[in-house]
């Protein structure tokens, strides 16, 4: 590794390949998900312990929000470059965002809906926004692309690891008003970054850029009324839990259908292949998402009640034990691109589909260690953190493999006028994974209302060896099926390009 980091001209070879306005989109990233990283890890503890709402209705109202945070990238690929320019929209997604937070600095339940349902509004908005500029900046079949992913990734789990450390600080004193309102501050320095960086993150090839200047004025109307009135519909939608799941779980079958019927009707062979292989590996993308987004539910719960967060003699918050895979994904994020982009450069390709199978294997093993560390906890039944911690080194490392490959996948498999509906739905098929990840929280809860480990620890353990194993097992056969999807992909025939 250490020849890889000092070879002479390497680095200056590698600065090369990233585009005029990647590092832009690298702090904007970095600083928009601070905010969310704080309710992605509080959500749930704040519900609980703030509002004093019950384990099922806070579980509820967290996979809900998750849900609903996934599902509506489908609304910002659809409204930006069409009715709005990326960069507009995820002007106006930071404003959301800002404002929704100080709502839900209100210690009111009512004030908690409207908060949420601004704050969702912006993040259905923002990430596909900025996925979709930094896709454009590259051509379909440059590889480059995914590593200016695996950097812009690396840039957003800095800011989860930021987010973490704040909201833990404040957690471990009560102070959740505080707490969101510090936390919008990320939104606004990315509203700044964005603005002094407004003509280098134009949009280029959209429909918004080709309409004339007085069809932009209605395009823009429509867009913004349109967000309004996500607004308003989310905040009843986050009233009936129960709703707003079913109505993820129907979308997400008939955008999963609308997909391959779009497949089946692209009049290239080789195009037909790559939304077919998208379809397949979206399939072990939720499998994994659905264990990731257990972590600030089912398992949140757990480190706070059955696990002795002491560690060095210092009692550590919920939020700085889920650190672990941020800190693990900032470091391993980049050195990760380094080492496939210099394997690329010897001929070696390093497959989408070997990259899933890996992910999932990883990921089922890290919730199968939990398992572990249940059978030797202490006589009151708390598990020692290191058996947690060593769970989210794991996973973290699983995810390097998927989330950010994920979304250079789009780029590269998507036709260029289906790119920003499949990169919207892609991430839709992350609400879903929320709907799986609060069935399998609640599971894991049990049925008593008891916090006591010893009579948790059961219910915590077969749910966490359940669905690990089940990981396992789906990456083993996707592992199987790699040649096979590789083919359809095109990869290899990229690969034997790159040695002619």
């Amino acid at each position: 590794m250490g020849q890889i980091i000092i070879e002479r001209g390497f680095w200056q070879k590698y600065r090369d390949v990233m585009p005029i306005g990647a590092g832009a989109l690298y702090l904007m990233q970095m600083f928009s998900i601070l905010s969310f990283s704080v309710l992605y890890s509080t959500l749930i503890l704040y519900t609980t312990k703030s509002l004093h709402m019950s384990d099922i209705v806070a579980t509820s109202i967290t996979g809900s929000f998750l849900a609903l945070n996934y599902f509506l990238h489908l609304i910002g690929g659809y409204i930006g470059g069409r009715y709005l320019s990326y960069r507009s929209l995820f002007v106006i997604s930071m404003l959301c965002e800002v404002i929704g937070c100080a709502f839900i600095a209100i210690p009111n339940v009512s004030f908690l809906f409207w908060g949420l349902a601004l704050f969702l509004t912006g993040c259905g908005l923002n990430i596909t926004c900025i996925n979709c500029l930094l896709t454009q900046l590259f051509k379909p079949d440059d590889k480059n692309r995914e590593a200016s992913f695996l950097w812009n990734y690396s840039g957003q789990n800095i800011g989860f690891f930021v987010g973490f450390i704040i909201a833990g600080y404040f957690d471990l004193h009560q102070a959740y008003q505080k707490l969101f309102l510090l936390s919008a501050l990320g939104n606004i320095a990315a509203i700044v970054i964005t603005l002094c960086n407004w003509n280098t993150l134009r949009d280029r090839g959209t429909r918004f850029v080709d309409l004339t200047k007085a069809k932009q004025v209605s395009a823009r109307l429509i867009g913004i009324g349109a967000a309004i009135a996500v607004i308003f519909a989310l905040r009843n939608i986050l009233q009936s839990t129960a709703f707003c799941n079913q109505l993820i779980l129907v979308v997400t079958i008939i955008m999963f259908w609308l997909v391959i019927l779009l497949a089946f009707k692209q009049p290239v062979r080789m195009e037909r292949n790559k939304i077919l292989a998208y379809s397949i590996l979206a399939l072990g993308a939720i499998i994994f998402w659905t264990l990731i987004l257990i972590g600030p539910m089912g398992l949140n719960l757990f480190i706070e009640r059955n696990v002795d967060r002491h560690f060095l003699n210092v009692m550590l918050a919920p939020q700085w034990v889920l650190n672990m895979s941020n800190f693990v994904t900032i470091i391993g994020a980049p050195i990760l691109s380094v080492v496939f982009t210099r394997l690329r450069s010897r001929g070696i390709n390093i497959t989408i589909p070997l990259q899933f199978s890996v992910g999932l294997l990883l990921i089922g093993i890290s919730f199968v260690i939990l398992p572990i560390g249940i059978h030797f906890a202490n006589a009151q039944g708390y598990s020692n953190v290191n058996w947690v911690l060593a769970s989210y080194t794991v996973q973290s490392v699983g995810d390097l493999f998927v989330s950010p490959i994920g979304y250079a996948l789009v780029g590269q498999l998507a036709p260029p006028n289906l790119r920003g509906m499949m990169m919207g739905t892609w991430l839709m098929f992350g609400g879903v994974t929320g709907v799986l990840a609060d069935y399998f929280s609640k599971m894991a809860l049990g049925g008593t209302d008891s916090v006591n480990p010893l009579i948790t620890n059961l219910s915590y353990s077969q749910t966490f060896f359940n669905v690990g194993a089940s990981a396992i097992i789906a990456g083993m056969v996707l592992l199987i099926c790699t040649p096979i999807i590789a083919k359809m992909t095109q990869e290899r025939k990229s690969l034997s390009e790159r040695i002619a």
